[in-house]
């Protein structure tokens, strides 16, 4: 499910982010979990997000995961997208973003989560620019800097990486380092 609208981006916000931290299930993922008759769990991983992500890292930001739920499916994507890190079993999602920003040595205005559910206001209180997807639980919606029209799993995350590459004047190097076929993202390796 799409939003109507999202919210105006908050540039001034963007302007400082160095790090994106993102929740997994319900931002990257249309948060349903797939289990077969065996038990074993898989996810459905959206491609356009995918280079989203390798767009953020190619432009220089860290970029990671934080999860409440293990999942062998959210370790193999997360190794295909060489993420900065990835935290998964999570019951504080924010302690641990905190470590991850004392190694890197800012503070969290220079942070960027987006997350989807009640278990992720904690950190979206918390960091310089919290985001969500289009079909984010209303309180948190409510409770963000920024709401992406995209759902969970369906773009929200490309979404907010081209808002983010914009805004802060990246965007149009990474589309010219594109068009001159110098880089190739994973995603199209792996359909050739």
């Amino acid at each position: 499910m799409n939003s109507p609208s999202s919210t105006p981006w908050p540039a001034e916000r963007a302007a400082r982010i160095r790090m994106v931290a993102l929740d997994v299930d319900g931002v990257l993922t249309d948060g349903g979990i797939y289990l077969d008759d065996q038990g074993v769990e898989s996810k459905r991983f959206y491609v356009r997000d995918g280079l989203g992500i390798r767009l953020l890292l190619q432009a220089g930001l860290r970029v990671g995961l934080l999860t409440a739920r293990q999942s062998p499916a959210v370790t193999r994507r997360a190794q295909e997208l060489s993420l900065s890190f990835v935290h998964q079993g999570l019951k504080d999602k924010w302690g641990c973003l905190q470590d991850e920003l004392a190694k890197a040595q800012w503070d969290p205005v220079h942070c960027l989560y987006m997350g989807d559910d009640w278990v992720d206001l904690p950190v979206l209180q918390r960091v310089g620019l919290a985001a969500a997807p289009g079909d984010a639980d209303p309180e948190v919606r409510r409770q963000v800097h920024w709401v992406a029209r995209a759902g969970g799993g369906q773009g929200a995350v490309r979404e907010l990486a081209e808002e983010l590459l914009r805004s802060q004047n990246r965007w149009g190097t990474l589309l010219e380092t594109f068009q001159g076929g110098r880089a190739i993202p994973q995603e199209e390796q792996e359909k050739r």
